[in-house]
């Protein structure tokens, strides 16, 4: 499938810096060149309010912190795809948004002697290849770098405030399901709603927050429209059909975890290319586990 915006390997075009100065768009550079791993991951680190945070998922999945970078990889997952990718690429550092293996702290001795695990683990440690998970980091900028990303994909810079509420020219629900699905290369998602309803005020809400932190910001910023990654069908769908049945007009698309927070790792490879200078870099988007048919 083909896309203008996006190649399954591609020099990230993003821009850069959010959280760092006042405007999100405005990119950031540095000249450092001949980086460790542990030094490119102490870069970002350094740019995050109140860093290091005391508790965190964004450790190193394999590899070591003093390992010199031949090249970078930046996706949402590591996957065995992604991981031959960056070996035919030489780049010996993947940058993964979600967990490497099935579980939210990649705990694995559950896996001890699993085929599956057992191969993509001996396939990351003969290459020599370092996976850091930079989820919470990346959340914890200044200004939300994966909201920085997304915003950029669909092309909704000059109505971003730096926040999860963006008001648009007057659209409706069934016009924004199609940009949606052209800007993010997605061929289908879920829609609660009437497809004529108006919508100017979208809260965006990429990636999975919790069916309840959603309807609470519902609550309160009373949007259009609610685009977010995924909900439990029982949380937030449900709530956003019940305010239909009463008469409401509210929507909501789910657009599906992995799309909904591609935009981030591409933001990500932006960063990395505008302050570690030399270091080759590539984002290799996984695309979506579960398929359309």
């Amino acid at each position: 499938m083909k896309s203008n915006r996006r190649n399954f390997i591609k020099q990230s075009g993003l821009l850069a810096g959010a959280g760092l100065i006042v405007n999100p768009f405005t990119a950031f550079s540095a000249s450092i060149k001949n980086f460790t791993v542990g030094e490119i991951m102490d870069l970002f680190i350094a740019q995050v309010p109140d860093a290091p945070l005391p508790q965190t998922v964004d450790t190193l999945k394999s590899g070591n912190k003093n390992q010199v970078v031949t090249g970078i990889v930046t996706t949402m997952f590591a996957t065995i795809t992604v991981i031959r990718k960056a070996i035919e690429l030489n780049a010996n550092f993947i940058i993964a948004h979600e967990p490497t293996f099935y579980n939210h702290l990649d705990e694995t001795t559950w896996l001890d002697n699993d085929p599956i695990y057992e191969f993509k683990r001996k396939l990351l440690d003969e290459h020599g290849i370092a996976v850091w998970r930079n989820h919470d980091y990346i959340h914890s900028l200044k200004i939300d770098g994966v909201q920085v990303g997304v915003v950029k994909e669909l092309g909704w810079e000059e109505y971003y405030q730096g926040n999860a509420v963006l008001n648009l020219p007057e659209t409706t629900l069934s016009d924004l399901i199609s940009h949606v699905k052209t800007k993010m290369n997605v061929p289908a998602l879920r829609y609660v709603g009437d497809l004529s309803q108006k919508a100017t005020k979208i809260l965006l809400l990429p990636g999975a927050i919790g069916g309840r932190r959603q309807i609470e910001l519902i609550m309160k910023e009373k949007p259009d429209v609610l685009i977010c990654g995924e909900s439990p069908e029982w949380e937030t769908p449900e709530y956003v059909r019940n305010a239909n049945e009463m008469g409401e007009k509210l929507g909501l698309i789910i657009i599906g975890h992995s799309a909904s927070e591609e935009g981030g790792s591409e933001f990500m490879a932006e960063w990395i290319r505008k302050n570690a200078e030399g270091v080759p870099v590539f984002h290799i988007p996984s695309g979506n586990s579960l398929l359309v048919k």
